[in-house]
């Protein structure tokens, strides 16, 4: 186990500028607590007794309850409350939070204590210094905005590079128009209102020129592409999403385009023999986004994926993820377990070659059979006479009359099939089926298109949603990518009509 360096961990949070926005009869009760340096946010409701909340315990900070006048007061001493009814006070982190009533009147604040917390970065610095795109995923409250905070500084101070803070509720640099000084010489873009950051994500790129981007919390589809775009122009992005670990966000279709996204394939039947899989399999759509992810655990436990894509792939195949773990320890240092190496799969050994397969047409046209087999590529022949063949191939029609010659065939050669009529489409579609080639119908990838739609409507509502009626290989795939998604699905209706349901977990 290969250990850091050692770094001492400084925590600043300007409490009294926090306290000074509250009543008197609110603040000097918490002024008189012996542990103030623990708390962590203080709850003015309406008609109820102020609290102050701790990590293990809740403090009633006044028999009285709150009244408007009190309210009044501390909104009154802080920043205008923003469309995501947040507020804060100048050059601090702290963050003021309104609870309105039905008439947008405020009720209730929930002021939480915003605290800069220096040297927390040294744990993956070597990664952050790297040069790589970063993502950053946890529980809410384990310390992603302060990692993001202190990665920023770090590599505008220390290394000189042009970095821009797409801050949406200025979680990252506070309140005000001039940022908090522990961001360093980064720049901070502030973002009017959460719908908007995708559209100044793209501005910081195309109008300031910097080299690093950082966003806090990626969470709608349209940041996951602004991403995208900001990370093919070779910008370095360090950012956090919502979920708590990298199978979590493969799960999530909203955002599983962080990490290459994912696709159902379905492979040719040597492919699926190479693989030893079954024919239709969960591929990595394209190239992350991100290089490297790292889970934050706690606040001294990290997992980092150092490869994101070959990460991604392996899981998909069925593997377990075995990320580099680091542990900082009681005394600052920082002890580094190296994870497992990915391997791919072994590649099998090649198959012994198969003869190739011999079709006799009977009512059916020799040169569109060898139409189709050119075209298609797969491995068969027309033969001239029916003792030698493979395969019978026949006209349905024919079939059912059973003539004296095709009894004869059937006797020979039990491999006999019949298809609808003597055109090209058919024959084509008869060597798909044989060959089990995957089918080129754009109507597959509309109806996985429906599922994706449709499962992320499930996630986000926990509603169930039946999809439009499909065939029995379609519906198949449609639950498999549900399956992928860890929702369950069943069929249901009859015949024509029979379609895939996907439900809530």
């Amino acid at each position: 186990m290969q250990a850091l360096s050692q770094q001492r961990i400084e925590i600043t949070d300007d409490l009294q500028l926090l306290l000074a926005v509250m009543p008197p009869r609110v603040r000097d009760p918490i002024e008189r607590l012996g542990d103030v340096g623990a708390l962590i946010e203080v709850v003015l409701d309406l008609g109820r007794q102020p609290e102050a909340r701790f990590p293990t315990r809740v403090v009633t900070l006044n028999p009285q309850p709150i009244t408007r006048d009190d309210l009044d007061f501390s909104i009154g001493r802080v920043s205008r409350f923003t469309n995501d009814n947040r507020a804060g006070i100048e050059r601090t982190l702290h963050r003021i939070s309104a609870l309105r009533n039905r008439l947008g009147e405020v009720i209730g604040l929930t002021c939480r204590v915003g605290r800069a917390v220096y040297g927390t970065v040294e744990i993956v610095r070597d990664v952050v210094e790297a040069g790589k795109s970063i993502l950053l995923l946890g529980r809410p409250g384990v310390g992603k905005t302060t990692l993001l905070r202190e990665a920023a500084r770090v590599l505008a101070d220390d290394l000189a590079r042009r970095v821009i803070i797409v801050d949406t509720s200025n979680e990252i640099a506070g309140d005000g128009d001039i940022p908090h000084p522990g961001i360093g010489r980064a720049r901070r873009m502030q973002v009017p209102s959460p719908e908007k950051q995708h559209a100044v994500m793209i501005e910081a790129v195309e109008n300031h020129m910097p080299e690093v981007v950082v966003i806090d919390e990626i969470g709608t589809e349209a940041e996951a592409l602004a991403a995208r775009t900001i990370a093919e122009r070779g910008v370095q992005l360090i950012a956090t999403a919502h979920g708590t670990g990298l199978e979590n966000l493969i799960a999530n279709p909203t955002l599983a385009d962080l990490v290459g996204g994912i696709q159902p394939v379905t492979l040719g039947d040597e492919e699926a023999r190479r693989r030893r899989t079954q024919k239709t399999v969960l591929e990595r759509k394209a190239p992350p986004t991100f290089d490297v992810l790292i889970e934050i655990r706690d606040q001294d436990r990290f997992a980092v994926h150092a490869d994101v894509a070959a990460v991604v792939d392996a899981v998909l195949r069925g593997q377990q993820a075995h990320p580099e773990i680091r542990v900082r320890r009681p005394d600052g240092g920082v002890d580094v377990q190296a994870g497992v190496a990915i391997v791919p799969p072994a590649e099998p050994s090649p198959p012994v070659a198969q003869r190739t397969l011999r079709i006799f047409p009977y009512a059916v046209s020799q040169e569109r059979v060898e139409r189709a087999i050119r075209e298609l590529g797969v491995d068969a022949t027309v033969c001239g006479h029916p003792r030698n063949a493979d395969v019978v191939l026949t006209l349905r029609a024919l079939a059912k009359k059973r003539p004296k010659k095709l009894r004869d065939l059937m006797v020979d050669n039990n491999r006999v099939h019949a298809i609808n009529a003597n055109t090209h489409g058919q024959i084509a579609d008869f060597l798909r089926g044989l060959f089990e080639l995957p089918s080129h119908d754009h109507s597959q990838e509309a109806a996985m298109h429906e599922a994706e739609a449709a499962i992320s409507r499930v996630l986000a509502h926990q509603q169930p949603c039946a999809l439009g009626p499909q065939n029995a290989r379609f519906r198949r795939l449609q639950h498999q990518l549900a399956d992928a998604y860890g929702l369950p699905s069943e069929s249901t209706g009859h015949g024509a009509l029979r379609r895939v349901v996907i439900h809530p977990r």
